[in-house]
């Protein structure tokens, strides 16, 4: 799949479970909206995306790509330790200066 560098960098970590290089891939101000709640800044979406990987030990692999302008989005499937693993979700990626601004995971 032919995704922004900075979103295969994103799935990669995550896959990896590398907080670090995936926190890297978000601007400092950056909001992540996922499971009704929001997370805004670096230090919340640490603490989100550490929650969700403890919770449900989750993998997400991307099946589909379209860009929307500065929207970069991504069908996934998602299994895990979760009632209905494995679902598909989709991930919306605001990309600016290389960085993730805004990532909003829906069904």
């Amino acid at each position: 799949m032919d995704m922004p560098d900075i979103v295969n960098i994103y799935f990669d970590a995550d896959s990896r479970s590398d907080v670090d290089t995936l926190l890297n891939t978000f601007a400092i101000e950056a909001v992540v909206e996922d499971e009704n709640a929001r997370h805004h800044g670096i230090v919340a979406i640490r603490g989100w995306w550490v929650a969700a990987k403890k919770a449900t030990q989750y993998r997400a692999e991307p099946v589909e790509f379209m860009v929307e302008g500065d929207k970069a989005l991504v069908r996934a499937r998602v299994s895990g330790h979760f009632p209905g693993s494995p679902v598909m979700l989709t991930h919306d990626f605001t990309i600016k200066d290389d960085r993730i601004v805004r990532l909003e995971i829906r069904s």
